[in-house]
Protein backbone atom coordinates (compact mmCIF):
# COMPACT_ATOMS: atom_id res chain seq x y z
CA UNK A 1 0.00 0.00 0.00
CA UNK A 2 1.25 3.48 -0.85
CA UNK A 3 -0.49 6.21 1.11
CA UNK A 4 -2.16 9.21 -0.49
CA UNK A 5 -0.19 12.36 0.29
CA UNK A 6 -2.44 15.01 1.84
CA UNK A 7 -1.15 18.23 0.28
CA UNK A 8 -1.34 20.82 3.04
CA UNK A 9 0.18 23.50 0.83
CA UNK A 10 -2.58 23.19 -1.75
CA UNK A 11 -5.26 22.88 0.92
CA UNK A 12 -4.00 26.00 2.70
CA UNK A 13 -4.09 27.91 -0.60
CA UNK A 14 -7.76 26.94 -0.91
CA UNK A 15 -8.47 28.12 2.64
CA UNK A 16 -6.79 31.46 1.95
CA UNK A 17 -8.80 31.84 -1.25
CA UNK A 18 -12.06 31.30 0.65
CA UNK A 19 -10.96 33.79 3.31
CA UNK A 20 -10.07 36.36 0.65
CA UNK A 21 -13.44 35.91 -1.05
CA UNK A 22 -15.35 36.53 2.19
CA UNK A 23 -13.11 39.49 3.11
CA UNK A 24 -13.84 41.07 -0.27
CA UNK A 25 -17.59 40.65 0.33
CA UNK A 26 -17.29 42.18 3.81
CA UNK A 27 -15.60 45.22 2.32
CA UNK A 28 -18.09 45.60 -0.51
CA UNK A 29 -21.32 44.88 1.38
CA UNK A 30 -20.53 46.04 4.93
CA UNK A 31 -17.56 48.39 4.60
CA UNK A 32 -15.68 46.22 7.12
CA UNK A 33 -12.02 45.20 6.87
CA UNK A 34 -10.82 42.47 9.27
CA UNK A 35 -7.64 43.44 11.10
CA UNK A 36 -4.93 41.24 12.64
CA UNK A 37 -2.41 42.62 15.13
CA UNK A 38 0.78 40.63 15.71
CA UNK A 39 3.10 41.49 18.61
CA UNK A 40 6.73 40.37 18.51
CA UNK A 41 8.99 40.94 21.53
CA UNK A 42 12.70 40.50 20.95
CA UNK A 43 14.64 39.32 17.91
CA UNK A 44 14.24 35.56 17.71
CA UNK A 45 15.13 34.77 14.06
CA UNK A 46 12.54 32.01 13.60
CA UNK A 47 9.83 34.21 15.12
CA UNK A 48 10.79 37.11 12.87
CA UNK A 49 10.42 34.96 9.75
CA UNK A 50 7.09 33.60 10.98
CA UNK A 51 5.74 37.08 11.77
CA UNK A 52 6.86 38.36 8.39
CA UNK A 53 5.02 35.51 6.64
CA UNK A 54 1.90 36.18 8.70
CA UNK A 55 1.92 39.85 7.76
CA UNK A 56 2.43 39.07 4.07
CA UNK A 57 -0.41 36.57 3.92
CA UNK A 58 -2.71 38.82 5.95
CA UNK A 59 -2.34 41.59 3.36
CA UNK A 60 -2.68 39.13 0.46
CA UNK A 61 -6.18 38.08 1.59
CA UNK A 62 -7.25 41.73 1.88
CA UNK A 63 -7.03 42.18 5.66
CA UNK A 64 -5.33 44.94 7.58
CA UNK A 65 -2.05 43.90 9.21
CA UNK A 66 -0.82 45.69 12.32
CA UNK A 67 2.68 44.67 13.40
CA UNK A 68 4.17 45.72 16.73
CA UNK A 69 7.86 44.87 17.16
CA UNK A 70 9.11 45.54 20.68
CA UNK A 71 12.64 45.33 22.10
CA UNK A 72 13.59 42.27 24.16
CA UNK A 73 13.83 44.37 27.33
CA UNK A 74 10.18 45.49 27.08
CA UNK A 75 8.60 45.32 30.53
CA UNK A 76 5.51 43.29 31.37
CA UNK A 77 3.63 46.52 32.15
CA UNK A 78 4.50 47.97 28.74
CA UNK A 79 3.40 44.83 26.92
CA UNK A 80 0.14 44.61 28.87
CA UNK A 81 -0.52 48.28 28.11
CA UNK A 82 -0.17 47.60 24.37
CA UNK A 83 -2.50 44.60 24.60
CA UNK A 84 -5.06 46.75 26.42
CA UNK A 85 -4.96 49.29 23.59
CA UNK A 86 -5.36 46.57 20.95
CA UNK A 87 -8.29 45.08 22.90
CA UNK A 88 -10.02 48.47 22.75
CA UNK A 89 -9.25 49.15 19.06
CA UNK A 90 -12.32 48.36 16.89
CA UNK A 91 -10.10 48.04 13.80
CA UNK A 92 -8.33 45.07 15.40
CA UNK A 93 -10.32 41.83 15.34
CA UNK A 94 -7.49 39.41 16.08
CA UNK A 95 -4.49 39.72 18.42
CA UNK A 96 -1.54 37.35 18.39
CA UNK A 97 1.45 37.62 20.71
CA UNK A 98 4.28 35.64 19.15
CA UNK A 99 5.74 32.95 21.42
CA UNK A 100 8.18 32.29 22.96
CA UNK A 101 8.48 35.52 24.91
CA UNK A 102 11.71 36.63 26.62
CA UNK A 103 12.23 34.86 29.94
CA UNK A 104 11.32 37.82 32.15
CA UNK A 105 7.77 37.92 30.75
CA UNK A 106 4.97 35.69 32.06
CA UNK A 107 3.46 34.10 28.94
CA UNK A 108 0.28 32.94 30.67
CA UNK A 109 -0.35 36.39 32.11
CA UNK A 110 0.22 38.02 28.73
CA UNK A 111 -1.96 35.59 26.75
CA UNK A 112 -4.79 35.85 29.27
CA UNK A 113 -4.72 39.64 28.99
CA UNK A 114 -5.94 39.36 25.39
CA UNK A 115 -9.68 39.81 24.87
CA UNK A 116 -10.89 36.18 24.40
CA UNK A 117 -12.97 37.29 21.41
CA UNK A 118 -9.76 38.55 19.73
CA UNK A 119 -7.59 35.60 20.82
CA UNK A 120 -7.08 34.13 17.35
CA UNK A 121 -4.44 31.71 18.64
CA UNK A 122 -7.06 30.12 20.89
CA UNK A 123 -4.71 30.06 23.88
CA UNK A 124 -6.71 32.20 26.36
CA UNK A 125 -7.92 30.16 29.32
CA UNK A 126 -11.53 31.12 28.51
CA UNK A 127 -11.24 29.69 25.00
CA UNK A 128 -9.55 26.57 26.35
CA UNK A 129 -12.48 26.09 28.74
CA UNK A 130 -15.09 26.77 26.06
CA UNK A 131 -13.51 24.27 23.69
CA UNK A 132 -13.22 21.69 26.47
CA UNK A 133 -16.92 21.97 27.25
CA UNK A 134 -18.05 21.88 23.62
CA UNK A 135 -19.00 25.54 23.37
CA UNK A 136 -18.21 28.12 20.70
CA UNK A 137 -14.56 29.15 21.07
CA UNK A 138 -11.59 30.49 19.20
CA UNK A 139 -9.74 27.29 18.30
CA UNK A 140 -5.93 26.90 18.14
CA UNK A 141 -4.80 27.16 14.53
CA UNK A 142 -2.77 23.98 14.08
CA UNK A 143 -5.42 21.58 15.44
CA UNK A 144 -8.08 23.43 13.43
CA UNK A 145 -6.03 22.91 10.28
CA UNK A 146 -5.66 19.21 11.06
CA UNK A 147 -9.41 18.88 11.57
CA UNK A 148 -10.14 20.63 8.27
CA UNK A 149 -7.86 18.24 6.36
CA UNK A 150 -9.32 15.19 8.09
CA UNK A 151 -12.87 16.26 7.30
CA UNK A 152 -11.91 16.93 3.68
CA UNK A 153 -10.22 13.57 3.24
CA UNK A 154 -12.52 11.32 5.27
CA UNK A 155 -15.87 13.10 5.26
CA UNK A 156 -17.65 12.19 8.50
CA UNK A 157 -15.32 11.30 11.37
CA UNK A 158 -18.14 9.92 13.53
CA UNK A 159 -17.29 6.64 15.25
CA UNK A 160 -13.67 6.50 14.13
CA UNK A 161 -10.93 5.59 16.61
CA UNK A 162 -8.41 8.42 16.95
CA UNK A 163 -5.10 8.40 18.81
CA UNK A 164 -3.34 11.70 19.48
CA UNK A 165 0.31 11.22 20.42
CA UNK A 166 1.21 14.34 22.38
CA UNK A 167 -0.40 16.19 25.27
CA UNK A 168 0.63 19.82 24.74
CA UNK A 169 -1.80 22.65 25.37
CA UNK A 170 -1.12 24.00 21.89
CA UNK A 171 -1.79 20.87 19.80
CA UNK A 172 -2.38 17.59 21.62
CA UNK A 173 -5.16 18.52 24.05
CA UNK A 174 -7.17 20.80 21.72
CA UNK A 175 -6.80 18.26 18.89
CA UNK A 176 -8.36 15.61 21.11
CA UNK A 177 -11.22 17.97 22.02
CA UNK A 178 -11.92 18.72 18.35
CA UNK A 179 -11.97 15.04 17.45
CA UNK A 180 -14.34 14.36 20.34
CA UNK A 181 -16.54 17.15 18.99
CA UNK A 182 -16.73 15.25 15.69
CA UNK A 183 -17.77 12.07 17.58
CA UNK A 184 -14.49 10.18 17.37
CA UNK A 185 -13.43 7.81 20.13
CA UNK A 186 -10.25 9.52 21.30
CA UNK A 187 -7.16 8.40 23.19
CA UNK A 188 -4.41 10.82 24.19
CA UNK A 189 -1.03 9.11 24.31
CA UNK A 190 2.50 10.39 24.84
CA UNK A 191 6.14 9.37 25.01
CA UNK A 192 5.61 7.50 28.31
CA UNK A 193 2.56 5.52 27.18
CA UNK A 194 3.09 1.80 27.69
CA UNK A 195 3.22 -0.16 24.42
CA UNK A 196 2.59 2.96 22.38
CA UNK A 197 2.95 1.13 19.08
CA UNK A 198 0.15 -1.33 19.92
CA UNK A 199 -2.13 1.51 20.99
CA UNK A 200 -1.48 3.44 17.79
CA UNK A 201 -2.19 0.38 15.65
CA UNK A 202 -5.81 0.57 16.76
CA UNK A 203 -6.25 4.08 15.33
CA UNK A 204 -8.22 4.94 12.22
CA UNK A 205 -6.81 8.46 12.69
CA UNK A 206 -3.31 8.86 14.09
CA UNK A 207 -2.13 12.38 14.97
CA UNK A 208 1.57 12.64 15.80
CA UNK A 209 2.33 15.76 17.85
CA UNK A 210 4.96 14.54 20.30
CA UNK A 211 7.96 16.60 19.14
CA UNK A 212 10.35 13.69 18.60
CA UNK A 213 11.78 13.23 15.11
CA UNK A 214 10.59 10.10 13.29
CA UNK A 215 9.37 8.49 16.53
CA UNK A 216 6.30 7.04 14.79
CA UNK A 217 7.28 4.30 12.35
CA UNK A 218 5.31 2.04 10.05
CA UNK A 219 4.78 -0.59 12.72
CA UNK A 220 2.74 1.97 14.71
CA UNK A 221 0.22 2.36 11.87
CA UNK A 222 -2.98 0.46 11.21
CA UNK A 223 -3.27 -0.50 7.52
CA UNK A 224 -5.30 2.17 5.75
CA UNK A 225 -5.22 4.65 8.64
CA UNK A 226 -5.01 8.40 8.10
CA UNK A 227 -1.82 9.83 9.62
CA UNK A 228 -1.45 13.52 10.46
CA UNK A 229 2.15 14.50 11.25
CA UNK A 230 2.33 17.75 13.21
CA UNK A 231 6.04 17.45 14.01
CA UNK A 232 8.58 20.10 13.00
CA UNK A 233 12.00 18.95 14.17
CA UNK A 234 15.42 20.27 13.22
CA UNK A 235 18.13 17.65 13.70
CA UNK A 236 21.86 18.47 13.62
CA UNK A 237 23.49 16.92 10.59
CA UNK A 238 20.19 16.46 8.74
CA UNK A 239 19.04 18.88 6.07
CA UNK A 240 15.66 20.52 6.40
CA UNK A 241 13.04 19.50 8.95
CA UNK A 242 11.77 16.13 10.05
CA UNK A 243 8.31 15.16 11.17
CA UNK A 244 7.36 13.03 14.15
CA UNK A 245 6.68 10.20 11.69
CA UNK A 246 9.17 8.22 9.63
CA UNK A 247 7.47 9.10 6.38
CA UNK A 248 8.55 6.24 4.12
CA UNK A 249 7.71 3.40 6.50
CA UNK A 250 4.41 4.99 7.56
CA UNK A 251 3.42 5.68 3.96
CA UNK A 252 3.80 1.98 3.13
CA UNK A 253 1.02 1.13 5.59
CA UNK A 254 -1.24 4.19 5.91
CA UNK A 255 -4.10 5.06 3.61
CA UNK A 256 -3.22 8.75 3.70
CA UNK A 257 -0.49 10.83 5.34
CA UNK A 258 0.63 14.44 5.59
CA UNK A 259 4.25 15.06 4.57
CA UNK A 260 6.77 17.23 6.42
CA UNK A 261 7.28 19.83 5.11
CA UNK A 262 4.19 20.68 3.09
CA UNK A 263 1.54 19.08 5.27
CA UNK A 264 0.20 20.61 8.47
CA UNK A 265 2.64 23.55 8.51
CA UNK A 266 1.04 25.69 5.79
CA UNK A 267 -2.36 25.27 7.43
CA UNK A 268 -1.34 27.09 10.62
CA UNK A 269 -1.19 30.58 9.10
CA UNK A 270 -4.16 29.84 6.84
CA UNK A 271 -6.23 29.00 9.93
CA UNK A 272 -4.95 32.10 11.72
CA UNK A 273 -6.45 34.15 8.88
CA UNK A 274 -9.66 32.10 9.06
CA UNK A 275 -9.87 32.73 12.81
CA UNK A 276 -9.38 36.46 12.28
CA UNK A 277 -12.21 36.45 9.76
CA UNK A 278 -14.39 34.48 12.19
CA UNK A 279 -13.61 36.93 15.01
CA UNK A 280 -14.52 39.87 12.75
CA UNK A 281 -17.83 38.28 11.77
CA UNK A 282 -18.71 37.52 15.39
CA UNK A 283 -17.80 41.07 16.48
CA UNK A 284 -20.16 42.48 13.88
CA UNK A 285 -23.03 40.02 14.38
CA UNK A 286 -22.56 38.49 10.93
CA UNK A 287 -22.77 34.83 9.88
CA UNK A 288 -19.54 32.93 10.43
CA UNK A 289 -17.62 31.74 7.37
CA UNK A 290 -18.76 28.26 6.32
CA UNK A 291 -16.18 25.48 6.42
CA UNK A 292 -13.57 27.61 8.18
CA UNK A 293 -14.48 26.90 11.80
CA UNK A 294 -14.63 23.87 14.05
Amino acid sequence: MTATRIDGKAFAAGVRARVAERVARLKEEQGIVPGLAVVLVGEDPASEVYVRNKGKQTVEVGMNSFEHKLPAETSEAELLDLIGKLNADPAVHGILVQLPLPGHLNSDLVINAIDPAKDVDGFHISNVGLLGTGQKAMVPCTPLGCLMMLRDHLGSLSGLNAVVVGRSNIVGKPMAQLLLGDSCTVTIAHSRTKDLAALCRGADILVAAVGRPEMITGDFVKPGATVIDVGINRVPGRNGILGDCHFDSCAEVAGAITPVPGGVGPMTIACLLANTLTACCRANGLPEPEGLTA
